[in-house]
């Protein structure tokens, strides 16, 4: 197998991964805080805690990581064949 094949299997795995924790700390927040009474709510910065922390701080952390994934982690990789390279 080519070795581009394996490092984009992995790094899908990475990218699905982070959507399912991005997806399911949105979850959590929005219907874990948000389904209270409204009257029961607490705000931060203005905002609902549900809304600040499922959608504010959740797009906040995200964001780090993906930047943190692409600048360590993540490889690029050429998408030239590599017999035309050598040519």
């Amino acid at each position: 197998m080519d070795a581009r094949f394996k490092i984009a299997h992995r790094e899908a795995k990475i990218g699905v991964g982070l959507a399912i924790i991005h997806f399911v700390w949105w979850f959590g927040f929005a219907y874990g805080l948000g389904s209270q009474p409204v009257e029961e709510y607490t705000y931060i910065l203005g905002f609902p805690a549900w809304f600040f922390y499922s959608c504010i701080v959740s797009f906040v952390l995200i964001s780090i990581t993906i930047s943190f994934l692409a600048k360590f982690v993540l490889k690029e990789v050429p998408f030239d064949d590599e017999e035309e390279t050598q040519l």
